[in-house]
Formats: structure tokens, C-alpha cells, sequence
């Protein structure tokens, strides 16, 4: 037993993941989609939704029909409202691991924090679905909202830092594609969980805890596969033929900063309210595209779900597509056309209503969620442009606690201003205006503090000797 510990120590160990020669860079971006398709299951949590509130009904045949404001009225049966709870508990423990940890990813490697993620978010899933099998709540929050958090947290951060060194010549390309895996994780996520608790469903049970179970062993074994691909390159390694930008190249920098030092600028906190702000206007799409479409142009549910699809692709798709153009473009230029469009796109999105165009309002929603999951895309080469690479993964974990304070505020915010309209009488359809026009009102102080952002300043970097030894 020792002598195992030993080795899957030493298996894990940075200095044992350094490429040889003749290892391609491009094995490291699959490395990279085989943890994030997993973590971004966290995207079709919602599938469980509806048969977590109705476990003991469906033990008793007595389910009643789904409502807009509650899904079972059984006796004991949880609600919709404290089952949201298990979604916004894992994005915030997502964003505080990232920044806890994110030193820790650095220095022991994308393999350690790979396999901590897997370890994490899988266990996380198996401890949920224990908590589910006794009905008890707060063992599912602490499996898959603290364990399962934490994770997700370490897993999204994990292969940033390792890709960005591989891709110097193409870091929004590099991030743009791992990133594409979060994003596209509901994709995989919510027909394996449908088929699995179909599978596993009888006459006592809808097959929640043994899906949880069963998804759990999956994802572990498919994020084992990216800790065995993922390398990192030997200390000095370039592409062939590569030429490191100039500091005038788009603001990209030669020079390094510590995620300590980082904090302390200006810079850091400009580009933590970006994150914040893009990612609260999602939300204010992403949180209600089915309730939405349905009340202002009176679809279908099964039309409704489809367009939660179509925009499921478009997030995913954006995610590469944004980060990739920014390589060109250059990142502050990408994300004043992130707020600059998107502020005029949220503010028409009452008007297709009004002239009751549901293609156009679906083809602006589409554009608005390439944008918002470009945003997440990109931002891990911004933050390369601005302070180097020697403890990028770190810095990015510390500014993911903006993606953490929007996955609270953006519900919040959608919901009781929604709530508060349909209790004073306003139409349903009429219910999102004001919400757009407020998500529009954040892209516009989004777009300003994008402007503001300028170079570091010289004091901030670190010694070159310093900056060498630490990667």
C-alpha cells in the first residue's frame, strides 16, 4: 500500500509531467475538454430539478402536475425554491476554491489539480446522491453544492495556466477551447442524467441517487483520461518559429505579475467587475429563456426547451469563436463589442415583443449568449495580456469569485424584479422589460470600466530572475 501511495505521488507531481521531446501541444487542449465536460454538467443540474421535488411523491403515485410555482405539493416533499439553492452553492464554492486554490494549481500542476477536481466533483456527486437516497437536504447541499463545488472550482482553472504556456501564439484559441467544454457540458449532462434515472426508475423510486451514483463513476473515469494526456512543457519551450508580441501589440505584456501583486492593481479589480457585469446580464437570459419565450410569445414547453437548447449552442459556440477572434482583434477591443452590442441587443429584446417577432427575438437572445460565454472564454487570455503567465491560473482563480457573486446576483435579480411586476399586475409578457432594460444598464457600466483598462504599471512586475524561477 505504501509503496502505491508512493507512486501515484509521484505520478502526480508536477516535475513528472514535463513533455519529452516530440510530444504534440495539441494532445493538452483534449486533456483539457476531458475534465470540463465533466464539471460543466453543473449546467443541466436543472434536469434534477423536478424529480428531486417529487421523491416522495413518486413513491406514493401521487405526483401532481408541474406549475409554474410548484412542481409536488406532497407532504415532505422538497420545493423548487430550496432545490435552487443546490446550483448557486456550487457556483460560489466554484468561485472561492478558485481563488483559495488557484497558488496551490500552479505550483503542484495541471495533473495534481486534475485529478484533486475529479476526486472533488465526483465524490461531491456520489455524496448527493446518498443524500437524495434518505432525503436529506443538506448532506445533497454539501455533496454537490461545497464538494462538488470545490471541484468544479479547481477543475475550471486547472488546465488555464498549463494551455496558455503550451499556446503562446494562440492563448485565446488555447483557453477558448477548454472553456467550449464547460459550456458544452449540458450538452452531455442532461441526456445522460434523463436516460440514466428513465434506467434506473420502479415503482419505489425515480432513479435520482443511483443516476447521481452512476454519473459520478462516469465522469471519474473520463476525467481520469485528461490527467494521464495533460502535460506541461520543459522550462524554456516555444513553438517553432514563435516571436513573443511587443507590449504594444494589444497591451500584451513580457513582463510578470504575482496573484498577489495582482490584486493590488487597478487593472484586476476593472476586470473583475467585466466578469461581473457580462455575466449578471447573462444570466438575466440564460436563468429565464424558457419562462421568458413562453410568456411573450406563447410557445410550447417542448418549443421552449429546444430554444434552451439552441442557446446552449450558441453559448458554447461563442465561447470559441470569441476567444479565438480576440487573438486577432486583441481582448479589450472583444469586449467593448461584448458590451457595446450586447447594451443595444438587451434593449431591443422588449421591442421584438412589441412588433411580435419571436425569430428576431431568438436570433438577438442567440447573439447575446455567444457573448456571454465568450466572455468566460476570453478572459483568461486578458488577464495573460495584462500580467504574464507565471501565476495566471492563480489570478484567474481569484477574479472567478465575480463569476461566483453574479450567479447569485443575477437570479436574485431576475426573479424578484419579474415577481415584484406580475404581483403589481403587469402582463407576463409584458413581465422581462424592465430586467432587459437593467441588463442593458449593466453592459453600458461594463463597457466603461473595459475602457479604463490601460497597462500595470512598471512597479507592480516582478524581478526577471524571479519571474524565471517561479515558472
Amino acid at each position: 500500500m505504501g509503496a502505491e501511495e508512493i507512486t501515484l505521488a509521484a505520478f502526480l507531481d508536477r516535475s513528472h509531467s514535463i513533455a519529452g521531446p516530440g510530444f504534440s501541444r495539441w494532445l493538452v487542449p483534449p486533456a483539457a475538454l476531458c475534465i470540463h465536460l465533466c464539471i460543466g454538467q453543473a449546467y443541466a443540474f436543472s434536469v434534477f430539478n423536478k424529480p428531486l421535488a417529487q421523491l416522495l411523491c413518486s413513491m406514493q403515485h401521487a405526483c401532481p402536475p408541474a406549475t409554474e410555482k410548484a412542481i409536488s405539493t406532497t407532504p415532505g416533499d422538497w420545493t423548487i425554491a430550496s432545490l435552487g439553492w443546490i446550483f448557486s452553492l456550487a457556483i460560489v464554492f466554484l468561485g472561492l476554491s478558485a481563488a483559495v486554490f488557484g497558488r496551490w494549481v500552479e505550483s503542484a500542476g495541471p495533473r495534481a489539480a486534475m485529478f484533486a477536481s475529479a476526486s472533488l466533483f465526483c465524490g461531491g456527486l456520489l455524496v448527493a446522491g446518498f443524500g437524495v437516497s434518505i432525503h436529506n437536504l443538506p448532506i445533497v447541499f454539501l455533496g454537490y453544492g461545497v464538494i462538488g463545488g470545490c471541484g468544479l472550482g479547481i477543475g475550471y482553472i486547472s488546465p488555464v495556466s498549463t494551455l496558455i504556456k503550451w499556446f503562446p501564439d494562440r492563448p485565446g484559441l488555447a483557453t477558448g477551447t477548454a472553456i467550449m467544454g464547460f459550456g458544452g457540458g449540458a450538452l452531455i449532462g442532461a441526456p445522460l442524467a434523463v436516460a440514466l434515472m428513465k434506467q434506473y426508475s420502479s415503482p419505489t423510486s425515480n432513479g435520482v441517487s443511483a443516476t447521481m451514483i452512476t454519473m459520478g463513476v462516469i465522469y471519474f473515469i473520463f476525467m481520469m483520461v485528461g490527467v494521464l494526456l495533460v502535460r506541461v512543457p520543459a522550462p524554456g519551450w516555444k513553438p517553432a518559429g514563435y516571436v513573443a508580441p511587443t507590449t504594444s501589440a494589444h497591451m500584451i505584456t513580457t513582463r510578470n505579475v504575482t496573484a498577489t501583486e495582482a490584486v493590488k492593481t487597478p487593472q484586476f479589480w476593472l476586470l473583475w467587475a467585466v466578469l461581473f457585469l457580462n455575466v449578471t446580464a447573462g444570466i438575466g437570459i440564460l436563468g429565464q429563456a424558457s419562462l421568458m419565450v413562453q410568456d411573450m410569445f406563447a410557445v410550447t414547453a417542448v418549443a421552449a426547451a429546444g430554444f434552451v437548447g439552441l442557446l446552449s449552442l450558441f453559448n458554447m459556440g461563442g465561447r470559441i469563436f470569441w476567444a479565438s477572434m480576440s487573438d486577432f482583434m486583441g481582448r479589450k477591443r472583444t469586449y467593448m463589442i461584448f458590451f457595446g452590442l450586447g447594451a443595444v441587443l438587451y434593449f431591443l429584446i422588449p421591442w421584438t415583443k412589441n412588433i411580435g417577432s419571436l425569430g428576431l427575438f431568438v436570433l438577438i437572445c442567440c447573439i447575446i449568449l455567444t457573448m456571454y460565454g465568450g466572455g468566460f472564454a476570453t478572459i483568461p487570455a486578458y488577464l495573460r495580456d495584462m500580467f504574464g503567465t507565471v501565476e495566471v491560473g492563480a489570478i484567474h482563480g481569484r477574479l472567478l469569485t465575480a463569476w461566483s457573486c453574479a450567479g447569485v446576483a443575477g437570479p436574485v435579480l431576475v426573479n424578484y424584479i419579474r415577481q415584484y411586476q406580475l404581483a403589481h399586475g403587469v402582463a407576463k409578457s409584458d413581465a422581462y422589460s424592465v430586467t432587459m432594460i437593467i441588463c442593458a444598464g449593466l453592459l453600458v457600466v461594463g463597457f466603461i470600466c473595459n475602457y479604463l483598462v490601460k497597462p500595470v504599471d512598471e512597479g507592480h512586475y516582478v524581478a526577471v530572475g524571479a519571474a524565471e524561477a517561479a515558472t
